[in-house]
């Protein structure tokens, strides 16, 4: 694999570490700023918000810019706005830091996915984009634990100027690594805005949307659900989260080999195999062995969605992909929002701890009909590269 892709990589571990670094550090974050733990978690929503809005807003203007110097300037910002939330003097000036971080989120990943598949040839494709999120994956087992226990233990304030040092590390790698683009032909936005007219981007976006609302309606009570069922504790908790994101990783990498070697196939097969063993985890989450192990197993399902979804869109999106690609991770995000929002419904109202498992399991079964339906719609470049 070229290694371009591991300058990508590193910009997708930082955006990964900055994103969930703060739900670890929240508490150390709400006592410095002096505002309640709720009012701190605001500082998560309003990262996801700045995904949903940025993806398109920013890839909508980036068709008349070479993609090379897209993903630098997307990069800068994102230091920048980690270096703004290391140096925060309030709480608004740091929710305005973490809004500037989130905005090149979701166009990085859409560029950057554009990027990998043609630095790596169509046959390789889907393996160029599990190696760049590879770095999302990573980010969990390696970038958010520590930058957690740094914030905790010497200030969360370090721990995101730290952050902002790797993204001047991508930055250079990005510079130096990353070929320029063999010849800009400037798109337009309406081009980019017509591949939502075909019905086959829309359906890849449904599918991305409820399979990891599944996901995100279970992961997002991990903690109480392991502790309450499974007589987990805390270092048992750290245990889980690491054999999650290490799941994750695998099932990403694994992903990108099985989407190469059949597109369509491969996303079937990962929202299936999701919605078993999120259903799988309501009778195994109460002994403490089994739990684990089916996490893990929900970790490698999740991340084996990730690269036949964002490879599908790029070839269904065909001439104007960046758009499309990017809006995967608003999708992403507002499964983050909705799935957490229902699985904390069904546990406020009185279903128990194993109920978000379940509806997560439906979700992903929705997201696996919506993956058939291109099956029996007429769209002629799925049935060409399908």
């Amino acid at each position: 694999m070229p290694v371009a892709l591991f300058a990508l990589a590193l910009g997708a571990f930082g955006i990964g570490a900055t994103e969930f670094a703060m739900m670890g550090v929240l508490p150390a974050v709400a006592a410095d700023l002096h505002v309640s733990i709720p009012q701190a978690g605001y500082l998560i929503t309003g990262y996801a918000l700045g995904v949903v809005v940025g993806a398109p807003l920013l890839t909508a203007v980036s068709g008349r810019f070479a993609r090379k110097n897209l993903l630098l300037g997307m990069m800068a910002v994102f230091t920048l706005g980690n270096f703004a939330a290391a140096a925060a003097p309030g709480y608004g000036w740091l929710m305005a830091a973490r809004v500037l971080t989130a905005l090149p989120h979701g166009a990085f990943f859409g560029v950057g996915s554009v990027v990998a598949t043609g630095l790596v040839g169509r046959e390789r494709a889907a393996r160029g984009i599990s190696l760049m999120f590879t770095g999302l994956t990573v980010a969990n087992v390696v970038g958010v634990p520590a930058a957690t226990a740094l914030g905790n233990a010497v200030s969360w304030r370090l721990a995101f100027a730290l952050i902002g040092g790797l993204g001047l590390l991508a930055v250079l790698g990005l510079a130096v690594l990353v070929p320029p683009d063999p010849a800009h032909v400037p798109v337009r936005l309406r081009t980019e805005l017509r591949a939502f007219t075909r019905p086959a981007v829309l359906l890849t976006l449904a599918v991305g949307t409820f399979g990891f609302a599944g996901v995100f309606a279970t992961y997002s009570y991990i903690s109480p659900t392991l502790t309450t069922l499974a007589g987990v504790g805390p270092a048992g908790l750290a245990v889980a989260l690491a054999l999650f994101g290490l799941g994750s990783s695998a099932g990403n990498l694994v992903g990108g080999r099985l989407a190469d070697r059949a597109l369509r196939p491969a996303a079937h097969l990962a929202l299936g195999l999701l919605a078993a063993v999120l259903a799988l985890f309501a009778l195994t989450v109460h002994n403490e062995v089994t739990a684990l192990i089916t996490l893990t197993a929900i970790g490698l399902a999740s991340g084996l969605v990730i690269p036949p979804v964002q490879l599908q869109i790029i070839r269904a999106a065909e001439a104007a992909p960046t758009l499309a690609a990017a809006s995967v991770q608003s999708g992403f995000n507002i499964a983050n929002a909705g799935g957490a929002a229902l699985g904390g419904a069904l546990i406020g109202a009185g279903f128990g701890y194993t109920a978000p498992s379940l509806a997560g399991a439906a979700l992903a079964l929705i997201g696996l009909g919506l993956a058939l339906v291109p099956n029996r719609v007429n769209v002629k470049n799925l049935q060409a590269h399908g």
